[in-house]
């Protein structure tokens, strides 16, 4: 008769964690979501908490007694100015790059195909290993007014054109790396594949056969493409909407390296809390790029944007 040999202890937890596989489950999950509950959504609500306080306009030090005076500050005319500008600036990088996006990602999700495939995502993949700065600061070069680009302008005969756009009051400049024409361009190029993939994405899930039920049944391309493709390639183009958007609400880089003087919320964000020692003020600009994607995640999802999903 054999006798049982003991069993060690990582046997038993093997056993416990087989048997109720609820415990195993709370013990991979408790980590990351107790970093995500205290650390991340924590410091954030500190940050946010500063928002309904007040700074003392002769010492400069935060007052601590509940108020709205500061998100009131939000609507005075330079502040206003500030958080129109970046949402115009937003909404307008977000088209732009659902324009030039949608027709790279419909072909690599249709025809591409092998090596062809793997050059597309090494050309979208390839703008972000290099550094964010090294990126911005090149197009800094590219865009002055010795630039390359100028150069080229001036090469096939068109300053004279570039030169008008200039001059067009609030997007003009001196020269494009003053302008928000540079801006909306280098916003444009950093964030536009946060757009190609996730559009390729939802384009790759759209079944030929639908298509091809559809030309069977004598609908045209056009009729075919608003139909059926766009209805499905929907919430890839809103999540790619959703990374342009929000990463322009909150980006202080850009526009502090290339473009005018005019500030956006990020610059704000950055100026009141580290320059200005304004945090409540500082609080209260962190909280409108959340108020903004709260509403536009809202009215997607009433459009029924995310029912494909």
């Amino acid at each position: 008769m054999e006798l049982s040999q003991p069993r060690g202890l990582l046997d038993q937890w093997s056993d416990l964690f087989w048997r109720k596989k609820a415990v195993l489950l709370f013990l991979l999950l408790a980590p990351p979501l107790l970093w995500l509950g205290f650390v991340y959504i924590g410091s954030l609500l500190a940050l946010l908490l500063q928002s309904f306080f007040s700074i003392d306009e002769f010492s400069g030090l935060v007052n601590y007694e509940f108020t709205l005076k500061t998100y009131g500050e939000l609507f005075l005319p330079a502040n206003y100015d500030i958080i129109l500008r970046t949402v115009l600036m937003a909404a307008s990088v977000s088209i732009a790059a659902a324009v030039i996006a949608f027709p790279i990602a419909y072909y690599a999700a249709r025809y591409a195909r092998g090596k062809m495939k793997a050059f597309f995502y090494l050309a979208v993949m390839m703008p972000l290993w290099s550094s964010y700065l090294v990126k911005v600061y090149a197009w800094k070069l590219i865009l002055a007014k010795e630039g390359i680009l100028n150069w080229a302008v001036e090469g096939m005969g068109a300053s004279i054109l570039l030169n008008a756009v200039l001059s067009i009051p609030v997007i003009g400049g001196n020269s494009l790396s003053v302008s928000y024409i540079g801006t909306f361009l280098v916003f444009l190029y950093v964030w536009l594949p946060f757009m190609i993939l996730p559009l390729q994405a939802s384009l790759e899930r759209v079944p030929l056969n639908l298509i091809e039920a559809s030309d069977d049944l004598g609908a045209e391309k056009r009729q075919t493409f608003w139909h059926i493709t766009m209805p499905l390639a929907m919430p890839g183009l809103i999540a790619g909407s959703i990374f342009t958007f929000s990463l322009t609400l909150g980006d202080y880089i850009i526009p502090q390296i290339v473009g005018s003087s005019r500030r956006f919320i990020g610059q704000a964000v950055y100026q009141h809390q580290g320059t200005a020692g304004n945090i409540p003020l500082a609080a209260a600009f962190a909280v409108v790029p959340i108020l903004i994607m709260g509403f536009y995640l809202w009215m997607a999802k009433r459009k029924g944007a995310f029912d494909a999903i």
